[in-house]
């Protein structure tokens, strides 16, 4: 069950005006400051239909978000239909703390060139200098600073706009897609990009920007195994966290659910915490050199290599201590590359691979990834198209790990500096089947096997059945709460809280039983089957704790809502005796009159040497006796009845103010228990009414399960499971096997063309080099052959499965 979170209507002093500040002649004076959602910029409705539907059918592979937001106090917005953008200030938990206001008129930012492609993503970068203009056909970047004013007078500031990657992503044919591009996480001007062609590049902005900086070929499957496409297709990728080797680390997810990782990779000139990287370096001399075992030696050696040339900081004892920050200075292996670690094992809490549950559990390809480090754990979450989401948490720490032999390709300055490094990526081949998830550390620690993974949960969405296979599903983190994550859908957005980390749970000392995430629904856009993608999504937060989402719908309409965060990690059950234990503590410190009153006075205790019969009252012994007895009685009554009416008259405002707030919620109870009575005789003719349409289903059931047709064999289970591979195929084989051939053909073409177009450079060089011509054209012939040769198996066993389904119809 879904639950729709409607804005509530303005009210008209909602509608502030900046008096805060002395008036004068500046423009910032008219500004007006307004709830978001009723900001001039999302209430119109100049939305035409076929902008709208440029969007739908440009974004139809790729999560659409329109928004993005720096952290502070500035909210971006790009327009689709002026092909602008809007930078909002706003202030956060301002005049309420659950309120967000925006200014008016926003600053609108223009490119200087015009873009030639539909902007389905923007993101911005760490310091908000520059933002990501991302699509389907082509990919900018927009720099904020810098900007200069238009001379007609509309206060448009024009920015300057450069294109990443022009003659790879955005070449007439279209043979290579972006997939995911993400900002790296440790500088301002490096950026990832995973393309089509199995290859992630990183770009450095600050000096090349048709130049990839780093350039690495994924390779998942072994040359001459035969393998489905769908294992060999990546769809996203993620950079690691600020944890141990987790910051040099990349995941790529495969649209079969595998996960690999590249380690180390790390952008050229990146800024790092120096007291990580000394941890590291610590590390890996303590645990690594002094292993027994040669292959962790070796590999330890080569991490101690690449630390100590990326950080030479790390050789200078003198001037490390005072050190906060260090940059990496850039290097790379000349006789290895790095290794693509995995498929990462999966494994369940009985430390047994669970590979087989998870298929079956999981439906469709997988469509998106989200890595998100908590405390002392990295978690990883994969999203299946058919609704499913895999939690994940790596059960062991990740080490670098590279393939001796394999020379990466480098490119030097006239300085004999790095400036590029690209290098094919294989999988190590071995036999991983004996890593154990509870085997002793003295066996895995730099041995290069790669991180298993514990299942956490398997979480189904329920999306529904009839959604076009196309419709993907994204994910973010929350960045107040590590533990909630958001999920974007057609449907709306959920939330996910994560309740049990394995190393976080375990290092606390809190003996708590594993507890399942708890999924809430928080906002939804279906109505009546059909349903509406939000075309933009942000997760804000303040200083204070308060933390808001906001969602930008297909009809220009802003959603705010605010989001609760301080019980949310609490505990569902508590104890009986915590309960009393609170409740008790609570009282006490409520309590009107101190304990040491509600005790009562001492009791007045008689002398030990004092013999009431032997003394008169007027003799000596009498008069001293009874001067003692009036000096107990006043210490003790006196000095209690003075204290007892300093608490009643001190305490008194406070007394009446219990006892009305208890009237009150007296009455309310009443009240609650009026309307209940008044409401229990439309509850009982509902039930009624609710039990005889029952019995009238359960009829009519009977009836249709009586008719013939529902009594046909159902499918079996090796059936089901071609079905389901099938399934995955969809949208994912095909479309590889013709981005191969088109970018093979686009190959032989640039080859034959640049081959005829140097006639005399082709006859000195044709005896040389007759015999590598020869070789490429054998190869490329075979790969043609070999994607003939699936594709003709594939609509093979098309056809078979369209035969038998046919033939179990027929004779059902």
């Amino acid at each position: 069950m879904r639950f729709s979170f409607d804005s509530p209507e303005p009210k008209p002093d909602e509608r502030l005006a900046l008096t805060s500040t002395p008036p004068s002649t500046t423009p910032k004076d008219e500004m007006e400051w307004f709830p978001l959602q009723n900001h001039p910029v999302f209430s119109t409705t100049t939305t035409t239909a076929s902008s709208g539907g440029a969007v739908q059918s440009s974004t139809s592979r790729t999560p659409t978000n329109l928004l993005a937001w720096d952290g502070a106090s500035r909210l971006y917005f790009w327009d689709q239909d002026k092909h602008c953008l809007h930078r909002i200030s706003i202030r956060l938990g301002e005049p309420h703390p659950s309120s967000v206001l925006a200014a008016s008129p926003s600053k609108v930012l223009q490119a200087d060139v015009q873009l030639k492609f539909v902007v389905s993503k923007i993101s911005i970068n760490r310091n908000g200098s520059a933002l990501l203009l991302a699509g389907p056909d082509g990919l900018s970047v927009m720099y904020l600073y810098g900007c200069t004013s238009m001379k007609d007078g509309s206060g448009t500031s024009i920015c300057r706009t450069v294109s990443i990657g022009s003659h790879i992503y955005s070449s007439g044919n279209n043979v290579i897609r972006t997939l995911q591009v993400s900002w790296h996480p440790c500088s301002d001007s490096h950026m990832g990009i995973l393309s089509s062609d199995s290859v992630l590049r990183i770009f450095d902005l600050s000096s090349a920007l048709e130049q990839p900086e780093q350039e690495y070929y994924l390779q998942p499957v072994e040359p001459g195994r035969c393998r489905n496409a769908a294992s060999i297709c990546p769809v996203d990728f993620s950079f690691g966290g600020d944890h141990l080797w987790d910051k040099f680390s990349v995941f790529v997810l495969f649209s079969d659910g595998s996960v690999y990782i590249l380690c180390p990779v790390v952008p050229f000139g990146s800024m790092y915490k120096w007291e990580s990287i000394l941890e590291m370096y610590h590390d890996a001399q303590t645990f690594g050199l002094e292993s027994s075992y040669p292959k962790a030696v070796s590999n330890s050696n080569l991490a101690i290599t690449w630390l100590e040339a990326t950080f030479p900081e790390l050789c200078l004892e003198a001037t490390g201590g005072n050190l906060s920050v260090v940059k990496a200075q850039p290097y790379a292996l000349f006789d290895a590359s790095i290794s693509l670690q995995g498929p990462l094992p999966k494994v369940g809490h009985g430390g047994e691979e669970d590979i087989h549950a998870q298929v079956e559990q999981s439906e469709g390809r997988a469509v998106s990834l989200l890595y998100n480090a908590i405390s002392k754990d990295s978690i990883l979450v994969t999203a299946w198209s058919g609704g499913q989401l895999q939690i994940d948490a790596l059960a062991d720490e990740i080490q670098p790990v590279w393939i001796v032999g394999t020379p990466p390709r480098v490119c030097f300055d006239s300085h004999d500096r790095i400036i590029g490094v690209a290098m094919i990526c294989e999988s190590v081949t071995g036999d991983h089947s004996a890593l154990k998830l509870y085997e002793p550390s003295d066996h895995t620690v730099w041995s290069g096997y790669p991180p298993p993974l514990l299942r956490l949960a398997m979480v189904d969405l329920a999306l529904p059945r009839n959604r076009e296979s196309t419709s993907l599903i994204s994910m973010v983190s929350d960045p107040l709460i590590p533990e909630r994550m958001f999920i974007l859908h057609d449907g709306g957005i959920d939330s996910i809280v994560l309740h049990f980390l394995p190393f976080t749970s375990q290092t606390s000392s809190k003996n708590e039983s594993m507890r399942t995430p708890s999924v809430h629904p928080v906002l939804c856009t279906s109505q009546g089957g059909s349903s509406s993608p939000l075309f933009g999504f942000l997760a804000l937060s303040d200083s204070f704790g308060y933390s808001w989402i906001v969602g930008l719908t297909s009809s220009r309409e802003c959603i705010v809502l605010e989001m609760k965060t301080w019980d949310l990690l609490l505990p569902i059950h508590v104890e009986r005796e915590g309960v009393a234990t609170l409740d008790e503590s609570r009282v006490n410190d409520n309590l009107v009159i101190s304990k040491e009153l509600l005790s009562g006075p001492k009791v007045v205790l008689l002398p030990p040497s004092s013999n009431l019969r032997s003394v008169t009252a007027d003799s000596i012994d009498g008069r001293s006796t009874l001067h003692q007895y009036f000096k107990l009685f006043h210490e003790n009554y006196v000095e209690y009845a003075h204290k007892v009416y300093f608490e009643l008259k001190h305490h008194g405002p406070q007394l009446k103010k219990i006892i009305d707030d208890q009237h009150g919620r007296l009455h309310g109870a009443q009240q609650k228990l009026l309307k209940v009575e008044e409401k229990q005789e439309s509850l009982d003719d509902r039930i009624a009414r609710a039990t005889q349409v029952h019995r009238l289903l359960e009829e009519r059931l009977q009836r249709l399960g009586n008719l013939p047709r529902v009594r046909k064999k159902p499918l079996s289970k090796a059936e089901r499971e071609f079905k389901s591979e099938l399934d995955r195929f969809t949208g994912v084989e095909l479309d590889a096997l013709h981005s191969s051939i088109e970018a093979l053909n686009a190959r032989l073409q640039r080859y034959v063309h640049s081959s005829q177009g140097n006639p005399s450079n082709q006859q000195m060089q044709m005896s040389r080099k007759n015999y590598v011509q020869d070789d490429h054209i054998s190869l490329l012939k075979s790969s043609l052959d070999k994607l003939s040769l699936v594709n003709s198996e594939n609509t093979k066993k098309v056809k078979l499965l369209e035969s038998a389904l046919s033939h179990r119809q027929s004779s059902g």
